[in-house]
């Protein structure tokens, strides 16, 4: 059986935990840390999500995860059987996740901190978020899923990559950049309403006081 490493509240983790659901593959959960010891006995980068297969493989990055969990239960296929709509699903994913999370998430430690980012900072990452929303309206359909008829990958990846965005574009931008892509809305809610990721919900807010006790005793140690 699959072991799934991490833990509920971070996002990547969640975005493996619904493909494994979704494609419905046996899995067990193991709660690791990033930074731990024992999340760094599995990937030397002691980064959440790693998998570790039926054969005691560790795989780490939730998008070679996601085509190892593709290739090897194709069952329930969430890439389309064409080569270029397969390059869309993961051109938008590529997109949502270099362009939109990533920029986004040079903010986090600002929020947990209750700072206020410096403004130059908010300036570059506003630019950079622009650039992906632009990308964006030219390759998502909402069709009635983003990459058009057929759900996919992408739609559970740009969902979960999207949360960071949605909660620092609050807590930092004082700005909804995905507000300029107007069907996301309608997409967003058809997400949120399936059993998957209200189980995933669930588990996330479950696990949220004890990581951010986590992350507060990691900002007392660096500061000591």
């Amino acid at each position: 059986m699959i072991t799934l490493h991490g833990f509920a509240a971070s996002n990547y983790y969640n975005l493996v935990k619904h493909v494994l659901l979704y494609k419905q593959i046996p899995f067990q959960e193991h709660l690791v840390y990033g930074g731990s010891e024992a999340l760094s006995a599995i990937n030397p980068a002691a980064k959440v999500p790693v998998i570790t297969t039926e054969n005691e493989q560790h795989i780490a990055e939730s998008s070679v995860i996601c085509d190892f969990l593709e290739e090897t239960y194709p069952n329930i296929p969430l890439y389309p059987k064409a080569a270029s709509e397969r390059a869309l699903v993961r051109q938008i994913m590529k997109t949502a996740e270099l362009y939109l999370e990533l920029p986004s998430r040079r903010l986090l430690r600002y929020a947990f901190t209750g700072k206020q980012a410096p403004e130059a900072l908010k300036k570059e990452i506003k630019q950079t978020l622009s650039r992906g929303i632009t990308a964006m309206k030219q390759l998502c359909q909402f069709s009635p899923w983003i990459a058009g008829e057929q759900f996919s990958m992408a739609d559970i990846y740009v969902y979960y990559v999207n949360t960071v965005v949605y909660a620092m574009g609050e807590n930092q931008l004082e700005w909804d950049p995905l507000a300029e892509l107007p069907e996301i809305a309608l997409w967003r809610d058809s997400m949120a309403q399936s059993q998957i990721t209200q189980t995933i919900e669930t588990a996330r807010q479950a696990n949220m006081p004890e990581f951010l006790q986590k992350l507060q005793q990691q900002f007392n140690a660096a500061s000591a």
